[in-house]
């Protein structure tokens, strides 16, 4: 007769431990399942079924917490394992590190270990929620059930920036319906009723702040807005904030690629919009710059320069040492041409040596009143384009593959300026980037001080004095007269950097 053993003392933590990795494995894969099965497309998912995730995964932690105090052999190899497939990824605009297992981690995936509204960049602020989203706009509020807590936001990328965030419209979101707020808390919110709903999301950003000038125009909103939006394939409703009507209007074929909706005007719009979804602010990643590993579809900034060839029509996708068809081996050179401060002086003579070069010569100046698919389509035509460091340098967005960008940089220290707004772009958009720096006998700051003063001898110590001084000194005051002979063996350099036909 064979007898029962009793148990030991360490038997029913055994089977508690064992009892706790089951349930753990079974979270797990449930979680697993209905990740696959709804998650896929984010706008399907209810919030009973958030509020499940949200209780698998409390569950699996709990699981993990209790556990006994000193980690086993193999719990120890499995965390080292871990730590070895975490990426650490850092770059001068993002505050926070920013950790990735196993593949990029999609901008716009709702997840809720996150707080509603977070940092994504020094420059920039994104709030996203899913659940019964009313964005009544006139009066600058968004309700949303669920939602923890009031937030405030101002969906424009250049959060390090007060002036320029003076210009920008302040949302708040606020709790209703018990999702959210402080248990003590007994103000009902009521919320207004939808007046329109949406079956797509909604993403809210604004034209305030710097956008007017063409630079700020793509920097600050146009290239996030591209980065965060672009995975949406269309199916996504903008709302716009702090619209100009002219700079909607210039921006609409842009618009009409990235979104089947007419933009919203979410100022002055009497509507209540009712959405299953939002996302409030586009993400930052560089100057004029896009992070592939940090979108969702892992797009760049080529990505974006095929979208504006489509936008506006642009028929050239490669430059070319000859040329355009039908301009007798003569590749294009485009001056961007000024009016105020940084002009070229002898731009005609400029435009003569270049046609004497075997150039075919075009000069134009844009600003806020040019038509913008014209323009786009000049710009394209070119194999070359030059100009002084300023906004109209931005029209690069439009230059043809392997083109070759001349900025020419003022006197005075500049090249740190000209890198990151230019230089570094050009890389990333397959542009081609030289750069003329005037000298002293080139700048008309000559003629207006001694040769001895501060400002001629130490432009680095007028550095230190700030960004005004810098500005109101090398920037507004200065305007350029290229050296001939200089001018014309720099075109001859940017020739042969194009492609051969």
């Amino acid at each position: 007769m064979t007898m029962k053993q009793p148990r030991g003392r360490q038997e029913p933590r055994r089977m508690g431990n064992a009892a706790m990795v089951v349930t753990m494995l079974v979270s797990l894969c449930v979680l697993t399942y209905i990740k696959a099965r709804y998650c896929s497309n984010p706008f399907r998912t209810s919030p009973p079924l958030l509020l499940l995730l949200q209780f698998l995964l409390l569950l699996s932690y709990s699981c993990l917490i209790h556990q006994p105090d000193r980690p086993s052999t193999d719990s120890t190899a499995t965390a080292a394992k871990a730590a070895e497939e975490l990426e650490v990824v850092v770059d001068e605009d993002y505050d926070s590190t920013r950790y990735k297992l196993s593949g990029p981690i999609g901008e716009e995936d709702f997840d809720p270990s996150r707080p509603t509204c977070y940092n994504t960049s020094k420059r920039s602020e994104r709030c996203a929620a899913v659940g019964d989203i009313r964005v009544d706009g006139n009066h600058s509020k968004i309700y949303i059930n669920p939602l923890s807590r009031e937030w405030k936001t101002k969906p424009y990328a250049r959060l390090h920036d007060p002036v320029a965030m003076d210009d920008v419209r302040e949302f708040t979101l606020v709790p209703f319906g018990g999702g959210g707020g402080s248990p003590n808390d007994t103000t009902t919110v009521v919320p207004p009723l939808c007046t329109r709903n949406h079956s797509v999301p909604g993403f809210l950003f604004s034209s305030g702040g710097f956008a007017g000038n063409l630079y700020h125009d793509y920097a600050d909103v146009l290239v996030p807005l591209f980065a965060s939006t672009h995975h949406f394939g269309g199916e996504v409703q903008f709302l716009l904030a702090d619209i100009k009507d002219w700079w909607a209007d210039k921006f609409k074929p842009l618009f009409r690629q990235l979104s089947r909706y007419d933009v919203i005007d979410v100022n002055n719009d009497q509507e209540v919009h009712c959405f299953p979804r939002i996302v409030i602010g586009s993400t930052f990643h560089r100057a004029m710059g896009i992070d592939a590993s940090r979108t969702p579809g892992g797009e760049t900034v080529v990505d974006f320069k095929r979208l504006l060839r489509r936008a506006f029509r642009l028929e050239r996708a490669v430059a070319s040492r000859s040329g355009a068809p039908r301009r007798k081996d003569r590749p294009r050179l485009l001056i961007i041409s000024r009016k105020s401060s940084r002009r070229f002086v002898n731009e005609r003579a400029m435009a003569r040596a270049a046609a004497a070069a075997k150039f075919d010569v075009r000069i134009a100046e844009p600003d806020n009143h040019t038509d913008m698919p014209n323009f786009a389509r000049l710009v394209n035509s070119a194999d070359v384009m030059m100009g002084v460091h300023g906004a109209g340098l931005t029209n690069m967005v439009f230059l043809p593959s392997r083109a070759v960008l001349v900025q020419v940089v003022p006197f005075g220290g500049l090249e740190w300026l000209t890198r990151v707004t230019f230089k570094d772009p050009a890389r990333d958009m397959d542009v081609t980037y030289m750069e003329y720096n005037v000298s002293l006998e080139e700048s008309s700051l000559r003629d207006l001080y001694p040769e001895d003063h501060f400002y001629l001898k130490h432009p680095y110590d007028v550095h230190k004095k700030g960004w005004d001084a810098i500005k109101t000194v090398y920037l507004d005051k200065q305007n350029v007269r290229l050296n001939l002979t200089r001018f014309t063996r720099t075109l001859e350099q940017a020739r042969d950097l194009l492609p051969s036909p």
